[in-house]
């Protein structure tokens, strides 16, 4: 039974694959003196839009150095989808001799192709793991099970790859005994953790006779991540299976507990959802990780999707019964409540000016004011404004939410039931579409305004969150758009924001 710890691999989702040298050098010190047998150290790979770190491309140079600081043996990872057989030799060839195994992440569907892959990079003289993705759903690809007796002599491991984090220890047995039936290779396991069984799964794999097994340090990896290695060691220690010393083990658990706490990686009630019914992990630690949707919302999506519905819910298209060349959105920057009574008593001279909310942390502010108020509901704002109004009286107030079918499905708050329309289309900009600044904005196009007025975007001064971080970069964007349509626009309150003009409403009173 061998053991593969894949954490600088599998983590980098988390970091680009960038991960800093220290933490490597306590990685490989900690790992020479632990019964582990495979360190996975990262992807090579074709050249990719975007940035990907230093573990994704894994440079000849940072091969070499690990293969003088480590004693065990080292493995990469290529995506069989992004790489053909005329690719294989200018990425494999440089690590000759600082690589043993070279592992591909395969999809059932592409089987075949992968084959032809696996007999090439063995010719080359690398042992040979697959992984091979989608474990929950094998049963329907009979396609694939049949092939599954060409694995003999082409590859060295056949790594099952619970992706969907959802597969149960009976699973385990079965699919385990059907793969055996069909191919003499040695036979690994690879578990995600969102039910929290990456344990007694892979313990369950070895009791089937798994020859390789794979692990993460506290758990990285990509959406919840996998098995911890310590839990692992420490379960076999227990077991009398292995005798180690627990100093170097503690010593790479701290060192990742850093990144532990900024990255937060491990279960949650998504991911729960999204492996027990074996749904992607990516769009789920997106939402999760970088955006501002709440639990329920996420799981509202997930539901939808497994059910294999667009939405939950269908309103009125927005057509609204009265137009105004002048519009105010309040976001929710503190400035919105610090200015309000200059605000306020500008919309009590300017009555015709509609009052957009993108966010429900000013609407108190503005509770009693005459002019209409339009509420946009995208993402997880629906239930904030439940938590700042127990009730709102709904006089002079509508509801606006982005087009149908939205992804997180539809929550509409009580007080908007008979109240609340989505928008036909956004048509300003086809980015960022869904978040609330640039609904609010075309909400303000369809009013006609010729001129908007921002409050409470107040930017960020100093050390912002990665989601406060994201949130600035994506309202930039918008206000670039907003530019490209002609129409002024400014802040009436302080703003960091280059790309958002600023004005003075004490000027205006």
């Amino acid at each position: 039974m061998k053991i593969l710890d894949c954490t600088l691999r599998d983590g980098g989702y988390y970091t680009n694959w960038d991960f800093e040298k220290d933490l490597v050098t306590t990685y490989l010190e900690s790992f020479n003196q632990l019964p582990v047998d495979y360190i996975e150290v990262g992807y090579r790979s074709k050249p990719l839009s975007g940035y990907y770190g230093e573990y994704f491309y894994c440079p000849v140079s940072v091969l070499e150095q690990i293969r003088k600081n480590s004693s065990k043996k080292i493995a990469i990872m290529i995506n069989e989808k992004d790489v053909s057989i005329t690719m294989l030799s200018k990425l494999l060839e440089p690590v000759l001799g600082y690589v043993d195994m070279v592992r591909m992440a395969v999809d059932p569907k592409n089987f075949e192709r992968a084959l032809n892959l696996a007999v090439f990079v063995r010719g080359m003289g690398f042992e040979v793991g697959f992984n091979v993705m989608y474990m929950s759903k094998w049963r329907e690809q009979k396609a694939f099970i049949n092939q599954l007796n060409e694995l003999d002599g082409k590859v060295d491991y056949f790594n099952m790859v619970d992706s969907y984090g959802g597969i149960y220890p009976e699973d385990i047995r079965d699919i385990f005994n059907l793969v055996r039936s069909r191919t003499n290779v040695k036979i690994g396991f690879h578990g995600h953790n969102n039910l929290e069984l990456g344990l007694i799964n892979t313990l369950t794999a070895l009791e089937c006779g798994a020859d390789i097994v794979d692990v993460t340090v506290a758990g990285m990896g990509r959406g919840a991540g996998n098995l911890k290695t310590e839990l692992l060691l420490t379960a076999l220690n227990a077991k009398g299976i292995l005798d180690f010393d627990f100093n170097p083990l503690s010593k790479v658990v701290d060192s990742f507990s850093k990144l532990l706490q900024e990255y937060e990686w491990g279960t949650n009630l998504p991911y729960m959802v999204s492996g027990s019914n074996s749904l992607p992990q990516k769009d789920v630690m997106d939402w999760v990780s970088k955006r501002f949707y709440s639990f329920n919302s996420i799981i509202r999506a997930l539901t939808n999707r497994s059910s294999g519905v667009k939405d939950n819910q269908e309103l009125k298209v927005f057509s609204p019964d009265m137009k105004t060349t002048k519009v105010m959105i309040v976001g929710g920057g503190p400035s919105g409540t610090l200015h309000s009574k200059a605000i306020k008593e500008y919309l009590v001279q300017n009555t015709e000016v509609i009052v957009i909310h993108s966010s429900s942390k000013n609407v108190k502010a503005y509770n009693n004011i005459s002019n209409r108020q339009i509420h946009c509901l995208s993402g997880n704002e629906g239930l904030r404004l439940e938590a700042v109004f127990e009730n709102i009286a709904p006089h002079n107030r509508i509801a606006v939410l982005p087009p149908y079918p939205r992804t997180m499905g539809t929550y509409v708050p009580v007080f908007f039931k008979n109240l609340a329309y989505e928008l036909s289309r956004i048509t300003f900009t086809n980015i960022h579409n869904d978040s609330v600044t640039a609904l609010s904005i075309q909400t303000a196009i369809e009013l006609g305004a010729k001129e908007i007025f921002f409050i409470g975007y107040d930017g960020y001064l100093g050390l912002a969150s990665a989601n406060e971080f994201d949130l600035f970069n994506e309202n930039e964007i918008l206000f670039k758009k907003i530019n490209e349509l002609g129409v002024l626009f400014c802040s009436l309150t302080p703003t960091k924001y280059s790309e958002l003009p600023a004005q003075s409403v004490y000027e205006l009173l």
